[in-house]
């Protein structure tokens, strides 16, 4: 298993956090003792981290998906979205993490059709785009939204996709190590 601290990522040009700190809330970032779902201690609201210097790795290596690709627009920066963009590094799923003061804002447009689009175009690669709204995981399918609850270590989402008239699709489902 990838630990999160050695994947650095890259700004791209033009891009700063400037007083986005919505990964501040929606992670679990133990070498800080933060929960998901609650805001960092560290956290200065509109400034930043607090200990931005000294900050651990797992902070200091981390840029969600608006900050390193270019072609997201200003709508998808997580402080106006209210969630952050990552994908896995391992199996390449847009992981969706969503501020829990607003766990239907994913929901709104322009956000759910270009979720569901992403969703569309991702399905052929065998990769999916996942909501979690704290410990809560969603998969958002182009005809569908699956909730699959509580992921816990050794659980794991199988997908079988089938062709309909609308086009491809899947189904989904979390399975555990001992199934």
């Amino acid at each position: 298993m990838l630990d999160p601290a050695t994947i650095v990522a890259t700004p791209a040009t033009g891009r700063a956090c400037g007083a986005c700190t919505l990964c501040c809330k929606v992670y679990d970032v133990p070498a800080v003792e933060s929960v998901a779902g609650q805001w960092c201690r560290h956290t200065r609201t509109g400034k930043g981290c607090g200990i931005h210097a000294t900050r651990p790795d797992h902070c200091r290596n981390f840029h969600c998906l608006w900050m390193t690709e270019s072609w997201l627009g200003p709508e998808w920066k997580p402080d106006r979205a209210k969630m952050v963009l990552t994908l896995d590094p391992v199996t390449r799923f847009m992981n969706v993490q969503v501020d829990p003061g607003q766990p239907n804002g994913w929901k709104r447009e322009p956000y759910y059709g270009q979720l569901r689009r992403w969703a569309a175009a991702s399905l052929p690669l065998k990769r999916h785009v996942l909501v979690h709204v704290n410990k809560i995981t969603t998969v958002v399918l182009p005809d569908r939204d699956v909730l699959l609850g509580t992921f816990a270590d050794g659980d794991r989402l199988v997908a079988r996709e089938r062709m309909t008239p609308s086009g491809l699709t899947a189904d989904v489902e979390k399975v555990g190590l001992s199934a």
